[in-house]
């Protein structure tokens, strides 16, 4: 018994060493809550049948954050220089079950100095950066591409639609450090999709954020070259801008989004948003987030296959989402959360979460959510 001490004693001492040298941090985040999505019911129009509606309420994972386990550490090189890694993985809190890859949220190691930081893996890409820093919503809740199932509207209307999402494997960028409230970001993901092709769905992407006191704006431009799953070329732009004026924080965006698909596939998008944070009490905020989204040529957001057994052009293929939200902090790592969505969907599109199910074409989609979130 008493060995058994002593070898416990000696590998504690031994660990919380290499820990404090290596200063290694195991994170976290747990996300739970009620949702509830009804999806109403659709008339036949052209090659589309008719649709009933339906409803969903469910125990869901990840609501306003996605849940997860992470491990991230840094060495001290010496002369200012780091070494730094993290890997996190993503879970559903609901059923204990891992997201998809081991660490499919990020993996990634770099270095960081006075130059500013890069790192080679997967990462977030500078889109999904600047959204999750203007929009009310985060990327998450009822408005937001979080959760279980990826939404396809609310923040997730700015990202590039069946080729990059969020994250982006295989990929190095450049971080700038701040320059008197100057930052830029800069990625460029390999497509390592076929052998001897350097091209195939390739992506680039950079931008570039100021914040002056009060007031950020933020501007991002993507490309990703066509490949096997993605018969396209697209370009994205996006702007946007907040404003604090204590009692209220005012959000605006626009996004261009273009491809270059043949006439029965082809897609050009414009997305304006506004949105709004009012601060209500020192724990608690009201959040409120309308955006639009006016889709041209063939619509490509949940299936890049024409419509019908013919391809046509969808000239109803507009959609706009209203959301209110309100978080409660109850902590410095324990919040409260509550949201409402209403998606309208024109007869020839189909956006807005829907809990996983298929989300027909001219569907009003209504998300409504509850929980708790926290973080350690």
């Amino acid at each position: 018994m008493k060995k058994s001490l002593i070898a416990l004693a000696v590998l504690s001492a031994v660990a919380g060493a290499a820990q404090a040298q290596s200063s290694v941090t195991v994170y976290g985040l747990v996300d739970m809550g009620l949702q509830r999505q009804e999806i109403g019911a659709t008339k036949a129009h052209g090659n589309t049948p008719a649709t009933a509606s339906s409803t969903t309420t469910a125990l869901d994972s990840g609501n306003q954050s996605g849940s997860r386990l992470g491990f991230k550490g840094s060495e001290d090189l010496g002369g200012g220089l780091k070494a730094n890694f993290k890997l996190e993985m993503g879970v559903f809190a609901d059923t204990g079950a891992s997201q998809g890859n081991t660490f499919g949220r990020q993996a990634y190691v770099g270095l960081s100095g006075d130059f500013g930081a890069v790192n080679f893996g997967r990462q977030y890409t500078p889109m999904f950066i600047a959204v999750d820093s203007f929009d009310p919503f985060g990327t998450g809740l009822t408005s937001g591409a979080a959760g279980e199932s990826t939404s396809s509207f609310g923040a997730a209307a700015f990202f590039e639609p069946n080729v990059v999402g969020p994250r982006k494997n295989n990929s190095v960028t450049y971080s700038t450090n701040d320059l008197g409230g100057f930052t830029a970001n800069l990625m460029y993901g390999l497509g390592e999709e076929k052998a001897g092709d350097n091209k195939s769905s390739r992506y680039m992407s950079m931008s570039a954020a100021y914040t002056a006191g009060p007031l950020f704006v933020t501007g991002v431009y993507s490309e990703s070259e066509k490949g096997t799953n993605v018969p396209y070329t697209t370009k994205t732009s996006l702007f946007a801008a907040t404003y604090d004026f204590s009692v209220v924080k005012l959000a605006g965006a626009y996004s261009y989004l273009k491809n270059d698909g043949t006439p029965s596939d082809a897609l050009k998008r414009d997305v304006y948003s506004i949105g709004a944070t009012v601060p209500v009490s020192a724990a608690g905020s009201f959040i409120f987030n309308y955006i639009t989204s006016k889709n041209k040529n063939r619509t490509l957001l949940t299936n890049p296959k024409p419509v019908g057994p013919a391809p046509q052009t969808l000239a109803d293929a507009d959609a706009n989402q209203t959301a209110i939200g309100y978080t409660h902090s109850l902590s410095k790592r324990t919040n409260v959360y509550t949201s409402f969505s209403y998606n309208r969907n024109n007869t020839d599109v189909s956006m807005g979460d829907a809990g996983g199910k298929a989300r027909p074409d001219g569907a009003t989609i209504k998300m409504f959510n509850v929980g708790i979130r926290h973080m350690f």
